[in-house]
């Protein structure tokens, strides 16, 4: 059984990096991400939402309890996994695409793909949201992702 994570305090929650996300999400969209604007609510938001650093082959470095459910993983496993392999080899040309353009136009809000969970199943993603995490002094710090339309294949 997977064991998803239940953050105990308010630092568990990753209270900084939760903060620059939804602060990226609400400056590029105008609107906010999760209400109320704090670590724990985005991580018990009824929607997944995902992010992942900057390194060349980028690791997840967040996933709330929505989306570690869906992806049938803890924490410890989704936050060590390649963010690539959220999609099986065949769909991963597509999610390459879409990075491209969204660091093109800014951010995406109409994405959909087709994703794999660490047990197999399959699910598409409808209508996500795709935006990078931009700092107080304008570094880009990752990107991430957020949906709440999902039908299982």
């Amino acid at each position: 059984m997977t064991a998803f994570c239940e953050p105990t305090t308010q630092t568990d929650y990753l209270a900084d990096h939760a903060a620059l996300m939804m602060t990226s999400f609400s400056r590029l969209l105008a609107r906010p991400l999760v209400e109320p604007a704090t670590a724990e609510a985005l991580y018990h938001a009824p929607f997944p939402v995902l992010s992942h650093n900057t390194a060349d082959d980028p690791v997840l470095t967040y996933g709330n309890l929505a989306a570690q459910q869906l992806w049938e993983m803890g924490w410890e496993q989704l936050t060590a996994m390649p963010s690539r392999l959220t999609a099986e080899p065949a769909e991963r040309g597509q999610r390459d695409a879409m990075f491209a353009q969204m660091r093109d136009k800014g951010f995406i809000e109409n994405y959909a793909g087709i994703r794999i969970s660490a047990t197999g199943k399959r699910f598409e993603i409808r209508n996500a949201i795709i935006w990078p995490l931009v700092d107080a002094q304008g570094i880009k710090r990752g990107e991430a992702a957020t949906f709440r339309d999902y039908v299982r294949l």
